[in-house]
């Protein structure tokens, strides 16, 4: 994909050409407060979602500029699950909440952090998620069998 996407303490998320770096080819605004993390959905080109301090989740078009979604969870990190999409893991203070990408419904509580979490990121497999605080590095297990676990 040619294309690159920044997010900013001006409440604004813009998504470049990566051939033309001084070419904004969308500037999205409606976030109230700074913007914290930003990803790509993995197979749908046109499709970014950003959080920010206030805890609010955007899902972006990027062909049309429209945000086509709004919901509550993530105000530090969020990243979609690699190769499907089907969830979107957002930490919110030491809590990492997996969401149902169609539903925005939480699938998943994963509570075992006492500090903020600062990161998170899948597997390539889209089964395994870590997070990151202060006090802990967790792997969680979403794949079957031991759903949401902690290894």
């Amino acid at each position: 994909m040619p294309r690159l996407a920044t997010s900013s303490f001006d409440k604004t998320v813009r998504v470049w050409d990566v051939d033309n770096p001084g070419y904004s080819l969308r500037t999205f605004t409606g976030h109230s407060a700074s913007v914290m993390s930003l990803d790509f959905h993995p197979n749908k080109e046109d499709l970014i979602c950003s959080c920010d301090s206030d805890g609010e989740i955007r899902y972006w078009s990027i062909n049309n500029g429209s945000c086509s979604r709004v919901s509550k969870g993530g105000t530090t990190k969020m990243r979609f699950q690699p190769r499907l999409g089907r969830y979107l893991a957002a930490a919110a203070g030491n809590i990492v909440s997996i969401l149902d990408v169609e539903t925005q419904a939480c699938r998943y509580s994963l509570k075992g952090h006492t500090k903020t979490i600062d990161s998170v990121c899948w597997d390539p497999s889209g089964e395994l998620l870590a997070s990151v605080s202060e006090d802990s590095v967790r792997v969680w297990n979403l794949g079957t069998g031991t759903d949401g676990e902690c290894s």
